[in-house]
């Protein structure tokens, strides 16, 4: 089991900053793949960005490429998710994820373990 917690959401102006993290506890976190998604109100779930177990290869939509980086901490068991020039449209609950797999994924099916998300608004 992988339990993941969220922190960092809040509301900010457009063309500001945030960085969420997303703790990890109980089995080995760096053998895990992480994920973030995020969901808008009536919308889907979507894939934000994925780390593969080492860090070393990292992948994003295209709709945050060149914004947004996901970092991992292996030694704090702790993944990030560096969040700049912000808009309104990403505005939405953001989740962690873990895969079993050290091996990224871009569909929330791949992960096994979410955590509970956290709101990120973005006022235009």
């Amino acid at each position: 089991q992988v339990q993941l917690v969220e922190s960092g959401g809040g509301l900010v102006q457009a063309g500001g900053s945030l960085r969420l993290s997303c703790a990890a506890s109980g089995r080995t976190f760096s053998s895990n793949a992480m994920g973030w998604f995020r969901q808008a109100p009536g919308k889907e779930r979507d894939f934000v960005a994925a780390i593969n177990w080492s860090g070393g290869t990292t992948y994003y939509a295209d709709s945050v490429k060149g914004r947004f980086t996901i970092s991992r901490d292996n030694a704090k068991n702790t993944v990030y998710l560096q969040m700049n020039s912000l808009k309104p449209e990403d505005t939405a609950v953001y989740f962690c994820a873990a895969r079993v797999s050290g091996n990224y994924a871009t569909t929330a099916p791949a992960y096994v373990y979410w955590g509970q998300g956290t709101q990120v608004t973005v006022s235009s």
